[in-house]
């Protein structure tokens, strides 16, 4: 029988239904009631809810209660540190059956290469990962990446069936400037979904930008901000990465009015806060912790993430849908006891998933040896310098001003003062460039840490109070084929290889957890007071959020769009 008469047939109750999970409490996202339900499923479809089903296969749901697979609305599968079929089977018994990625990251160093490599592991997994092709490779002109690509890059790629649209517009400045290969792109994903990217734009400026056909923004990090951003159309997706975390001031606009224009979504997510706190699970339970009323809160995290990206045929528990479902032993804590992805349960497709693509990007990490005196800063003729100043918890930072400490004509670190050096290294080969600069916040009295990791171009930065300790640190993620690296002046103290483009690890996710947690322990024991140093390390060369940065090419104005001259 042919699946749509199967499908018919067994919602209808004239044949048994592939599965059934029996003698649930199916929650309502109209109204918020828990109706007392069987649930049908024929293939990857439900067939029949709100009726009593027999089956050909039974799960009891033993008045659990059952809700739509969660939508993560957008984030970057690079930053769990994970190939993208680890992170599925950390993140799908959690309920997540939905991800919407950018591979700008692996984008950035690998080009479509690294797009492809994505989208081979799409094929293959249990949830569904689509992508959003990334439109800012680079994000600005005023770095150097490892790769370019254009709108004719991109548009080759839109026929494949786990391509949605086009990824964060982040070089908001050149939309507004009407930069004619941003135009090109935006052009090119006409009636798509395209995402934005735009902290603090308001205003006239605003209204530019959603007039490039740009429909959902996830920087928005305060009430008025998030309000305007809805008044002008966009769907705002709250997010709450390791980093960035806007979920608590953003939570209380969650209502029955506002949560169809809503979605959550976690941009950046390191292993260690899904291992410890959870992913969107985390997400719903502190949204209704913080006093958002749960059905709203579900809605949010399914059908509305679902209706941003044009996804129809999910996020809601009824005949016709894709059979996503979530079973809950608690509502509000969001207690996750068994997921059904695509008709089948969780564990069993896990089990069943054959092997991704290998692995790519091996030798991305190309710089020549460096010495402590390529960290030598000369001293300017004024007393004071640009300083990035770090907010734990923010990926945007302060421009403040400081008078360093000299010596011989050259401008030292203040460990007393919390003030560090932060040098970004080209690292792809191409032009060995070396910027340097102040950064306050990290609280290192000795040492140094390094990573590979660095959006959105991923040079090489690393942070530190010793030159001859940044120099190692620094040298040692070279060796590893890029990682995260906390180094004395004498000797590493703790490490993790990311291989894959610089980028991640093909190990499982306890071992890449493992070593984050000695990591973090060497970066405290060096005096570090940051509770995720390598995530706000990684923020530290993105020129599009304001305010102050530093890339290969020096210390960047974001406010202004230029680089800055130590005077």
């Amino acid at each position: 029988m042919p699946d749509l008469a199967r499908r018919i047939a067994q919602g209808a109750g004239r044949e048994p239904a592939d599965l059934v999970i029996r003698d649930v409490r199916l929650l309502d996202l109209v109204t918020g009631v828990l109706l007392p339900s069987d649930i049908a499923i024929a293939g990857d479809r439900i067939v029949g809810t709100l009726e009593r089903y027999e089956g050909k296969r039974v799960i009891e749901g033993r008045g659990r209660i059952a809700v739509p697979g969660f939508v993560d609305a957008h984030l970057h599968v690079e930053s769990s540190l994970v190939t993208p079929g680890e992170l599925e089977r950390c993140v799908l018994p959690r309920g997540v059956t939905t991800l919407v990625c950018d591979p700008h990251e692996i984008a950035n160093v690998l080009g479509v290469e690294g797009i492809r490599w994505i989208l081979d592991w799409a094929s293959v997994l249990a949830l569904d990962l689509r992508v959003q092709l990334s439109s800012c490779v680079p994000a600005t002109a005023f770095e150097t990446a490892g790769s370019r690509l254009e709108a004719e890059d991109l548009v080759p790629l839109l026929g494949h069936s786990k391509v949605l649209g086009l990824a964060e517009v982040m070089n908001f400045p050149g939309v507004l400037a009407g930069d004619p290969g941003l135009l090109a792109k935006l052009e090119a994903f006409a009636g798509r979904p395209i995402d934005g990217h735009c902290p603090l734009l308001s205003g006239k400026a605003l209204c530019g930008y959603a007039a490039a056909g740009i429909r959902t923004e996830h920087e928005a990090t305060g009430r008025e901000e998030a309000l305007e951003k809805l008044r002008k159309g966009f769907r705002v997706l709250i997010r709450e990465g390791s980093v960035s975390k806007d979920l608590h001031a953003l939570a209380p606009l969650v209502s029955a009015d506002t949560s169809p224009f809503l979605a959550f979504c976690t941009d950046d997510r390191n292993p260690l806060d899904i291992e410890e706190e959870g992913h969107l699970d985390f997400l719903i339970r502190e949204a209704i912790r913080a006093g958002a009323p749960a059905h709203h809160v579900y809605r949010v995290a399914s059908w509305s993430g679902a209706q941003a990206f044009g996804l129809a045929d999910r996020g809601f528990l009824a005949p016709g849908r894709r059979a996503d479902i979530v079973l809950l032993d608690d509502l509000e804590r969001c207690a996750v006891s068994e997921v059904v992805v695509g008709g089948r349960p969780a564990a069993e497709a896990l089990a069943d998933r054959p092997g991704g693509p290998p692995p790519v990007g091996r030798g991305s990490v190309r710089i020549q040896r460096l010495e402590a005196i390529d960290f030598r800063i000369p001293a300017p003729t004024a007393t004071g310098v640009p300083v990035i100043g770090v907010i734990p918890g923010k990926i945007v930072t302060e421009r403040l001003e400081a008078a360093p400490a000299r010596r011989d004509g050259l401008l030292l670190a203040d460990p007393g003062r919390d003030l560090a050096k932060v040098a970004v290294i080209e690292r792809h080969g191409k032009n060995g460039n070396i910027g340097r600069g102040f950064v306050a916040g990290f609280g290192l009295r000795s040492g140094a840490i390094a990573s590979s990791v660095g959006h959105d171009s991923h040079n090489l930065t690393v942070v530190g109070v010793e030159d001859a300790a940044m120099a190692l640190a620094a040298n040692r993620v070279a060796e590893l084929e890029g990682g995260f690296v906390v180094a004395s002046a004498e000797r590493v103290l703790a490490e993790l290889a990311l291989p894959i483009a610089g980028l991640l690890t093909d190990r499982p996710f306890p071992e890449v957890t493992a070593a984050l947690r000695r990591l973090r322990a060497a970066a405290r024991a060096l005096g570090c007071t940051l509770p995720e140093p390598f995530l706000q390390v990684a923020f530290l060369p993105l020129p599009v959020i304001p305010h102050l940065k530093i890339t290969d090419l020096g210390l960047f104005d974001v406010d202004r769009f230029a680089l800055v001259e130590l005077a």
